[in-house]
């Protein structure tokens, strides 16, 4: 599976439950709060790759971008370059 134009294929890495200072325990689905969600890119379009983005790359992104697509039986986003908030460098 190949991304192209300005799409970059993601894999979400999920967060688990969270518990808040009374106790209660949240999904991830829960946390309003937060406003992005951390990833790793699976495939980067051409556009995109010209912007330093590549595979394995470590991101956040705004949790309310881009949509789901299956894919041999995994869920992945495709979203876009400018969805993208931060790359956290490895080092």
């Amino acid at each position: 599976m190949k991304a192209i134009g300005k799409n970059i294929i993601i894999s979400k890495i999920k967060e688990g439950t969270t518990e808040t200072k009374g106790g209660l325990l949240l999904a991830e689905v829960q946390r309003e709060d937060i406003r992005y969600t951390e990833a790793v890119i699976v495939s980067v379009g051409n556009e995109a790759e010209a912007s330093g983005l590549k595979e394995d790359d470590k991101i956040f992104f705004d949790r309310h971008a881009g949509h789901k697509i299956e894919f041999e039986k995994e869920i992945y986003h495709v979203i876009r370059i400018q969805d993208v908030v931060v790359v956290l460098w490895k080092g």
